[in-house]
C-alpha cells in the first residue's frame, strides 16, 4: 500500500464521520452565525477541542468575509488551508544525528511496538541503530524489545528485570559513543502519570543522557493513543513536567473518528506530531505529514 492510501485508510473512520456531518451543514445553504455555531459543534465532536474549535471558526469566519465565499467548495478549501496553518503553526521537529530518542507514555499506548517501526523507519533512511531496553519495571518487557532488535537486525542494550533504568540508558549511551551510533532509541516503563516514583526516573534518565552525552541530538516523543481523545492533553502535561517533550508520536490511528485531537494538540500544547501509526505492521509508521492530513479529513 502506497504512503498516500495508507494515511487516507488510518484516517478513514475519522473522515467518514467529519465529512458527513460537513456535507451536511453546507447542503444547508446559507454561511451565516447558525451555520458557524454548527461548525463549531462538529469539530468538537470530532475532538478537536472547543478552544481550538472556536479559533478554527474566527480564522475561517474572517476568511470567508474577506473573500466573499459563499460556495461550499470555497468553504471546504478555506477549511483545509486553516487547519493546514494551525497544524503547521507549532516547531517542527527537524532530526540531526547522532540523535537520542527517549520514548515515553502511559501504559497500553503501543510505545515497545511504535520503537520496533522506528528502529525500522531508521533503518531504512540507512542509520546505524540501537535500542535501550530502559523498560525494566514490566516483566518481560526487555524480551519483548529484544525481539524486535532481531526483526531490525540492530543492537540493543539490555539488564535484568528490576535493574535501574539510568544504569541501563548509561551503558546504552556508552555502547552508542564507542560504535558511532547514528540513533539510539530509549524505551521507558509505561506510567501512568499519577505514579511519582516513575516519573521521576524519567528525570533520573534524563540527567544521565544530558551528562554523558551533551553533543548528541536530543529527542523525547510521548506516544499517544488516538482513541482516547481528549484525554492525551492532559497526558502531555503530566509528562511534560518530568522530561521536556520536543514531539508525539500517534498510534491507533486507525481504530477511531478521532483524528481531530491532532489540531488541539498542536494548537492547546504547542506540540507537533512528527510520526502517526498507520496499522499493525513494521512498516506502518509514516512521518507526520499536515497538509496530507487534512486532505484526508474531509
Amino acid at each position: 500500500m502506497g504512503l498516500f492510501k495508507k494515511i487516507a485508510e488510518a484516517l478513514r473512520k475519522t473522515k467518514e464521520a467529519f465529512s458527513r456531518k460537513l456535507d451536511s451543514l453546507l447542503s444547508g445553504g446559507e454561511i451565516n452565525d447558525d451555520f458557524y455555531e454548527e461548525l463549531t459543534d462538529i469539530l468538537v465532536s470530532s475532538d478537536v477541542g472547543f478552544t481550538t474549535s472556536e479559533e478554527i471558526v474566527e480564522r475561517l469566519r474572517l476568511y470567508a468575509r474577506k473573500n466573499k465565499i459563499r460556495k461550499a467548495e470555497e468553504v471546504k478549501q478555506a477549511l483545509r488551508e486553516i487547519l493546514s496553518e494551525i497544524l503547521q503553526e507549532t516547531e517542527q521537529v527537524e532530526l540531526k544525528y547522532p540523535a537520542i530518542i527517549t520514548i515515553v507514555g502511559v501504559n497500553g499506548v503501543g510505545k515497545t511496538t511504535t520503537i520496533g517501526k522506528l528502529a525500522n523507519y531508521f533503518k531504512s533512511q540507512k542509520k546505524d541503530v540501537t535500542l535501550v531496553a530502559g523498560d525494566t519495571f514490566r516483566a518481560a518487557a526487555s524480551e519483548q524489545l529484544a525481539e524486535w532488535a532481531n526483526r531490525n537486525k540492530v543492537r540493543i542494550v539490555k539488564h535484568a528485570e528490576g535493574a535501574d533504568a539510568a544504569a541501563v540508558v548509561f551503558d546504552g549511551i556508552s555502547s552508542a559513543k564507542a560504535r558511532g551510533t547514528d540513533v539510539l532509541i530509549i524505551d521507558t516503563a509505561g506510567r501512568l502519570q499519577t505514579k511519582t516514583n516513575l516519573m521521576e526516573e524519567l528525570k533520573k534518565i534524563d540527567k544521565v543522557i544530558t551528562r554523558e552525552y551533551p553533543d548528541a541530538n536530543r529527542y523525547n516523543f510521548i506516544v499517544l493513543d488516538a482513541t482516547t481523545g481528549q484525554n492525551a492533553l492532559s497526558q502531555i502535561e503530566h509528562f511534560d513536567e518530568y522530561m521536556k517533550l520536543h514531539g508525539i508520536i500517534l498510534t491507533k490511528l486507525d481504530g477511531t473518528a478521532k483524528g481531530g485531537v491532532v489540531l488541539s494538540i498542536a494548537q492547546d500544547m504547542n506540540l507537533p506530531v512528527v510520526f502517526i501509526g498507520t496499522g499493525e505492521t513494521i512498516n506502518d509508521l509514516e512521518e507526520f505529514d499536515a497538509k496530507e492530513f487534512v486532505n484526508n479529513m474531509f
